[in-house]
This record gives C-alpha cells, structure tokens and sequence, in this order.
C-alpha cells in the first residue's frame, strides 16, 4: 500500500509543517545534550525535508528515507544540502551514522505490510548496528491512546488551495487506527479529489522500551515533550542510546 501520492504530499508540507517544525528546537538541544552536535543523521520517514532543513541549518548531514517518491521530490527542493531516497524505512540498507530519528508516528504505518511487533524489533536492531558508539535514536510512537474516545472521529480541515476530510476509526483490542483521507487541491480553477487509506499499528510504551532494551540500547528514555513542544495525546517519544 502506497501513501502520501502528490496531492496529500503538497498538503502535507503546506498544511502540516508545524509539528516538525514545533518540535525542531527541542530535537536539536536533544541532540547537543547528549553529545552529538555534528556528523551524519539518518532521518527516517522524512517526509517533505522540513526536519532535515533544520539539521542542515544546525551544521549536520542528512540521509532522509520516504517511501513516498512525492514527499522526497519536495525533500530534494527543501533541504538541498541533504540526501534522499524513496523506499521503506524498515528495508532500506542504512550508513554508518551519529543519530536515527523518525518524527510523526513513521514508525507505526503498516505502508510495506511489515509494521507489526517483529518488524519493529528488526528495524531497531537495524538502526542500532547502524550508529557509531555512543550515537542516539529519537523517535515518536502513536499508542492506543491515540484512537478517538468515541472509537471514530471526522474533521474538515482547509488552507488557501487544498481541503481535505480525514475519517478516523480505532481498534483499541487490536491496537489498530485506519484513517480514510479525501484530498482536494486546486490547480488552475479546479479542484482535483483523491482518496487515500492509512493504516498504524498502535504500541504501548512498555513494549516500545522493551524492545529498545532487546536490540541493544543500554540508556532508554521516555518523554511527553520535544522541548516545548509537548506532544498531542496519544503520541510518545524515545531517546535510546547505542
């Protein structure tokens, strides 16, 4: 299953920049914190490159990986200095490198069919071998909180040349939220429609932990908050160190 194809892509960097963007203050000082202030990050689930434009501008070297060729053309405009490439973040051959992030609840879309519990545990172990001693893996994760109390919810939201519908339903026994996206963007006078399907793999933050732990990283940290930016509910992030 493909996502993000041109339409929701454009809409997606021009509608919903914000929350990388928000968090971006708070990742870096994450970073320099923990003693990476340079050297090679590996972004995945890269999205339009907002986030890597940040790194670029703090001094640091960017990888991105999407599995939306659309999002990694608009990359490629927005963080010139980086690298890309279009594939799925759990097969991809990964460098060495300093740190591994994946901002935007990446890590639970089932896009490649493979985002279940073993399928996590291979992409850490993965990241793991991939950071140099000492590097860092931050990331965000959507829970089981992150369906509607009410087990479905729709919202219309809209910008200056595109609207679309998101239709949310959750499965809290099988830790499972399916959002259905109708896009409409305007080119020329009209408005083009297109429908996507988006399906997340729901995980508690024990067994995220747990996992951290298994595939070698001996420091694990749990937080609500990119710096100031605290996060929507539902949503958790992780610093593991290698």
């Amino acid at each position: 299953m493909n996502g993000y194809r041109d339409d929701l892509a454009y809409i997606h960097d021009a509608g919903f920049s914000d929350y990388v963007l928000k968090a971006a203050p708070g990742l870096l000082q994450a970073l320099k914190r923990n003693g990476i202030a340079r050297g090679l990050v590996i972004d995945l689930g890269c999205g339009s490159g907002r986030w890597a434009r940040e790194l670029n501008r703090a001094g640091y070297d960017v990888f991105g990986v999407d599995q939306s060729s659309a999002f990694i053309r608009l990359a490629r405009r927005n963080a010139p200095q980086s690298k890309f490439a279009a594939a799925s973040l759990r097969r991809m051959p990964l460098p060495a490198c300093d740190a591994v992030t994946s901002i935007g609840e990446c890590l639970n879309y089932s896009f490649d069919g493979n985002a279940g519990k073993a399928g996590l545990r291979r992409l850490f172990a993965r990241v793991n071998r991939a950071l140099r001693s000492g590097g860092l893996f931050i990331f965000d994760v959507a829970e089981p909180q992150r369906v509607p109390e009410r087990g479905s919810e729709r919202r219309w939201l809209q910008g200056a040349d595109w609207a679309i519908l998101v239709e949310t339903r959750g499965d809290r026994t099988r830790n499972v939220l399916t959002r259905r996206i109708t896009s409409f963007r305007k080119l020329g006078k009209r408005y083009r429609r297109s429908e996507e399907t988006h399906r997340l793999r729901l995980f508690e933050s024990a067994e995220i932990g747990e996992l951290l732990r298994q595939t070698g990283f001996h420091q694990v940290e749990r937080f609500a908050a990119f710096g100031r930016f605290r996060l929507p509910v539902g949503i958790t992030a992780f610093l593991g160190r290698k």
